[in-house]
């Protein structure tokens, strides 16, 4: 779980006593939550998460359904030469998953951010070593974009997961430099067409030597991921690894 400050330590007792006067119903099911229950998700709710459990490729984070006895890499990332050392993903990118990260992406429920940074988190000690991380680097949004939405659900998670660890957020690092077609409905390769030239470090920082985990909410095909891990390479970073919330299936 995230560490709670001081500040959310009183908000969390304030919203306790609240509780007790005006019951919580779950944002998911409607349900009226049990005492004690954080955040606004149900425990039965929650119970419906389908985390990423091994197997699965040591590239992407991508399930596998057989057994397998050792690492592997799926056939999608051997055709690939990726940018970044290896993807974490927390969830699969279904349910109440998905509804989470598009509810706070799009409806700006902030209230569910909590929650997505908890499952970063914990997919985060599971399978990185933060003693070998420098900082994280949010995928940024294109200006253009960033003004639509209001914020950067990339940013505001990463300042949440490095709080966890102790790790600077790197926000300004990388840049949007042009304001590509949306992703949704491209297939992969279409994807990775879309985002040439799309990303570029920002004059006057440095990444040399750095070890970096590159944070976003969803890995679909890896596409945008790659292309600012590509840039960071590029600019000397010493190694790239990803870290998302959620991973298409």
């Amino acid at each position: 779980m995230v560490a709670l400050s001081k500040a959310d330590f009183l908000i969390s007792w304030c919203q306790h006593g609240l509780d007790l006067i005006y019951p919580r119903n779950c944002q998911s099911c409607h349900l009226a939550m049990a005492d004690g229950e954080a955040g606004v998700l149900c425990g039965t709710c929650l119970s419906t998460v389908k985390w990423i459990e091994p197997p699965f490729c040591d590239r992407c984070a991508l399930p596998f359904a057989g057994k397998v006895e050792q690492g592997f890499q799926c056939s999608y990332c051997a055709e690939l030469n990726l940018s970044f050392r290896r993807a974490v993903a927390a969830c699969r990118a279904q349910g109440l998953v998905r509804d989470c990260i598009h509810r706070l992406k799009y409806d700006r429920q902030m209230y569910f951010g909590r929650h997505l940074a908890d499952w970063l988190v914990q997919a985060g000690q599971e399978w990185i070593d933060w003693n070998e991380v420098d900082g994280l680097v949010p995928v940024p949004l294109h200006p253009r974009k960033k003004r639509l939405r209001q914020f950067n659900q990339a940013e505001y998670l990463a300042a949440l997961t490095g709080k966890a660890f102790g790790k600077p957020v790197l926000a300004d690092v990388v840049r949007r430099i042009r304001d590509t077609e949306t992703q949704t409905h491209l297939d992969a390769q279409a994807r990775r067409a879309n985002l040439q030239g799309a990303f570029a470090v920002r004059k006057g920082r440095t990444v040399a030597g750095l070890r970096l985990v590159l944070l976003d909410d969803v890995f679909t095909t890896g596409a945008t991921l790659d292309a600012c891990a590509r840039v960071l390479r590029r600019a000397g970073a010493g190694d790239v690894m990803v870290l998302t919330v959620a991973r298409g299936v």
